[in-house]
């Protein structure tokens, strides 16, 4: 379970406010849980750790969220591990590529229950839509050569009518509407994507028992708060910046609104079923 608070922080209320918001958390998800899920019972296999990093020296694992500081997070785990002196000096390749860190479903069946049962276990996440956006963001509205030719030429062809040659060439230019079009579709054309698929479905929060439950939008004050807790060098702290696309707006409550304007009002209701269990899981209120 989580580290407790050290004697001397037992007086400091920023710290004890903190670690009475973490109790409140995971007792909602627990809540959530044995309300909709009877899954408590099944077995933990490889699958359900496959997204989930191992820092062996300070007995972390966390679950990555993509468009939840995962970029930042795993440099972290980096430094803690030793593998850098500071977040500053990792580029983006580095951290998403360079398979530095462990990953759960690497070791055997021992190795994976010992680090479920020992290590501080913690995942971070952000409000749905908000991330639905910001992954929308990141990978349709500038350049990329995974996800226009893979997702976009597939949505354009199936959602687009009279789609011009040039965009089923190249996928490139897919709206938000069409791409709520592909997220609601029971026979998507590709599949889903860690980007935008539901936290439940990658941490798997009711099979496996997270200690310590970060939020986005609180970034800064939770991370710093996990990182005292686990006992990291004084001098570690949360980098504050923005991995890609550095002088774009960070996708903001507002910038989501503007998105989620362009639906109809069954397609907003219907985004929102489709995330509910992540809503009530982490305690976000409807939009």
């Amino acid at each position: 379970s989580l580290p407790t608070l050290k004697s001397e922080d037992k007086n400091n209320n920023k710290w004890k406010s903190l670690y009475q918001i973490q109790r409140e958390r995971k007792k909602i998800m627990r809540e959530t849980c044995s309300k909709y899920k009877s899954n408590s019972r099944r077995i933990i296999t490889p699958y359900h750790v496959s997204r989930i990093f191992v820092e062996d020296k300070y007995r972390v694992l966390y679950c990555e969220v993509p468009k939840a500081g995962c970029s930042n997070w795993k440099r972290v785990l980096m430094v803690l591990n030793g593998l850098a002196s500071s977040t500053k000096d990792i580029q983006h390749n580095t951290v998403h590529y360079g398979n530095y860190l462990k990953k759960l479903d690497g070791f055997d069946r021992k190795g994976i229950y010992h680090r479920l049962n020992t290590y501080t276990k913690m995942l971070f996440i952000r409000e749905p839509f908000e991330k639905l956006v910001s992954a929308f963001r990141d990978k349709f509205e500038h350049p990329n050569n995974y996800y226009h030719p893979v997702f976009g030429k597939a949505i354009i062809s199936r959602y687009r009518v009279n789609a011009t040659k040039e965009a089923l060439r190249t996928g490139s230019g897919v709206k938000f509407k069409e791409f709520i079009q592909y997220l609601l579709d029971v026979h998507r054309p590709v599949g889903m994507d860690i980007h935008w698929d539901h936290v439940n479905r990658l941490c798997s929060p009711c099979l496996i028992d997270y200690d310590f439950i970060g939020k986005f939008e609180s970034m800064e004050e939770d991370a710093n708060f996990f990182l005292h807790l686990i006992g990291a060098p004084q001098n570690l702290t949360f980098p504050k910046f923005k991995d890609r696309h550095s002088n774009d707006e960070r996708t903001t409550t507002k910038i989501t609104q503007q998105y989620f304007a362009q639906l109809s009002p069954s397609q907003r209701q219907r985004s929102y079923d489709f995330y509910y269990m992540d809503y009530l899981m982490f305690n976000y209120s409807k939009p």
